[in-house]
């Protein structure tokens, strides 16, 4: 009997584990679902059938008229944020209530590898983060273009080998590019991603973004169980071995020198030179007030980690954000010729070749693609974390430190009330004069304030550049397997991807009399007619 009585009072005392906190967000008459044990109102998301983006873009429809709305990850509370002057008072305003990213556990173990500029908050991000930002300065995106316009030509040759008939999933081939302009600036090295399909490099890009059964178990455990299962590593050890041992053989290499290449890795090499960083805390303040002298020197694990997070986000993000654009651009083959005349016209000047400021004159090409960012951003979403108790301005309602806030850009972005009309592609959106008359708030998709995207510009200028290379030579074409409605894979996690790729065929331009109007157009209305169909 004692020890029936003993189960029954565990069993109890774990369902009230796995609820606590629920009572959170209706004590203060927030607006939220009704939340289930242990897994809140986000049940869905781990069991891999909606992604984070997709549960907080269906939250943001489900409540249109509030500001705000309350959420669970399992049983912490979250709030999603629909209101753009909140978003900026939270991201901007009052940045130092809302500095960490929320993506690391405070006082928790992280794996090496997360321990970089994206993931890590308080102190060692201000660290890295100052010294990092001149890597991304104007004048190091101008000397890193030769590298960018060696990569567009190999893709072009790549696709001008291709047959033509064949279909390419423009997934993997825009990936191909990126991967292999990160592997240059990043790494010195040449891993010939577009052409070699045994490239280590690329192996190890698909590796990395991979969502195994291991990794999505590992989440969970971490992340309804944050003590017990601290020590998993959600990378795992063979991702960190390869990039360690990447790292260290490039440093050898050098004879742990900058070589003057002025890439990453020689970055990173110069900042371990300098040996001690220091900055004033974000986190620790002196008995007077003032902000506490905090340092950092640059190691090993601290390099690799930074190595990481340059490849990872340098050629996922873009790749992502071209092939999306392709995409659009195949189902709109007026938009398309209008792009391609852009592109001839600039390149007219410059004696039809690449070069950084050809890039800068590209404006109808560069309003293309940040519409394709607008309905389908890389990253579906922002997360920050609360440091200290903060009262929303004009309200009672109050979040706790610890307690994440979440910006749903993929459902601001597709809103009609600040973009008429969403489902139509129409770069047009993106003229100075449209874009002065939206609130700034409503389009994010390299984030804002302190901890927007530091190589935002960057995986701008190649993404921008790798479409140029493409389509001043091809027009893109829906092939009989390409969806007019792609579907967000619900495993992804920061950056979104699509189940299936993105399958189109690349036409030269030559063959087709330019742009092949006749023959697009005929294959888009089938294409797209069949997609809905089967829809």
């Amino acid at each position: 009997m004692i020890t029936i009585a003993i189960v029954a009072i565990l069993i109890v005392l774990f369902y009230h584990y796995g609820k606590r906190n629920f009572d959170y967000w209706a004590k203060q008459g927030v607006k939220h679902d009704h939340p289930i044990p242990f897994f809140g109102t986000d049940a869905r998301r781990y069991f891999l059938q909606k992604s984070v983006t997709d549960m907080a873009a269906e939250v943001y429809w489900k409540y249109p008229k509030e500001r705000f709305v309350g959420y669970f990850r399992g049983n912490k509370p979250e709030l999603v944020i629909r209101d753009p002057d909140l978003i900026k008072q939270i991201i901007v305003n009052d940045f130092t209530s809302f500095y960490r990213r929320g993506l690391s556990q405070k006082h928790k173990v992280m794996e090496p590898l997360l321990r970089n500029l994206f993931f890590v908050d308080g102190d060692l991000w201000r660290l890295l983060r100052q010294r990092m930002t001149p890597a991304f300065s104007s004048g190091k995106l101008r000397g890193m273009f030769p590298l960018v316009c060696e990569k567009a030509t190999r893709l072009q040759t790549m696709l001008t080998k291709a047959e033509q008939s064949k279909t390419l999933d423009a997934r993997d081939v825009m990936a191909r590019y990126t991967t292999d302009f990160i592997g240059s600036v990043g790494f010195g090295l040449d891993p010939d991603s577009i052409n070699d399909d045994n490239s280590e490099f690329r192996k190890l890009g698909l590796k990395i973004f991979a969502i195994t059964p291991t990794r999505a178990i590992t989440t969970i455990l971490k992340s309804l169980f944050p003590y017990i299962f601290k020590n998993l590593k959600f990378l795992g050890q063979e991702v960190e071995d390869e990039i360690l041992g990447i790292v260290n053989s490039i440093q050898k290499q050098r004879n742990y020198k900058p070589s003057g290449r002025n890439d990453f890795i020689d970055l990173l090499l110069e900042l371990k030179e300098k040996g001690k960083i220091v900055v004033e805390s974000l986190e620790r303040v002196n008995r007077d007030g003032t902000p506490e002298t905090v340092e950092m020197e640059m190691d090993d694990e601290l390099m690799a980690a930074q190595a990481f997070i340059f490849f990872a986000a340098g050629f996922e993000t873009s790749s992502s954000a071209t092939s999306f654009t392709l995409h659009q651009l195949a189902f709109n083959p007026e938009v398309q010729k209008k792009v391609q005349a852009d592109i001839d016209k600039v390149l007219a000047r410059y004696d039809d070749k690449l070069c950084f400021d050809a890039i800068k004159e590209m404006h109808y090409l560069e309003w293309t693609f940040l519409e394709a960012m607008r309905m389908f951003p890389s990253s579906g979403y922002l997360m920050r974390q609360c440091t200290k108790k903060y009262t929303i301005p004009g309200t009672s309602v109050t979040i706790d430190e610890g307690f994440n806030v979440v910006i749903p850009l993929q459902a601001i972005h597709n809103d009609p009330q600040y973009f008429e009309n969403p489902t139509e592609f129409r770069p047009e959106r993106f003229s100075p004069e449209e874009v002065a008359k939206r609130h700034k708030y409503v389009y994010l998709p390299f984030g804002e304030g302190p901890r927007s995207c530091i190589g935002g510009r960057l995986g701008k200028m190649q993404s921008i550049a790798g479409l140029a290379a493409v389509l001043s030579r091809f027009s893109v074409v829906p092939s009989e397997e390409t969806k007019f409605h792609l579907e967000a894979d619900p495993k992804t996690t920061i950056v979104q991807n699509v189940v299936g790729g993105i399958p189109l065929r690349f036409v030269k331009r030559t063959d087709v009399g330019d742009v092949g109007n006749g023959e697009i157009r005929e294959t888009v209305l089938s294409t797209e007619h069949s997609d809905r169909t089967l829809a």
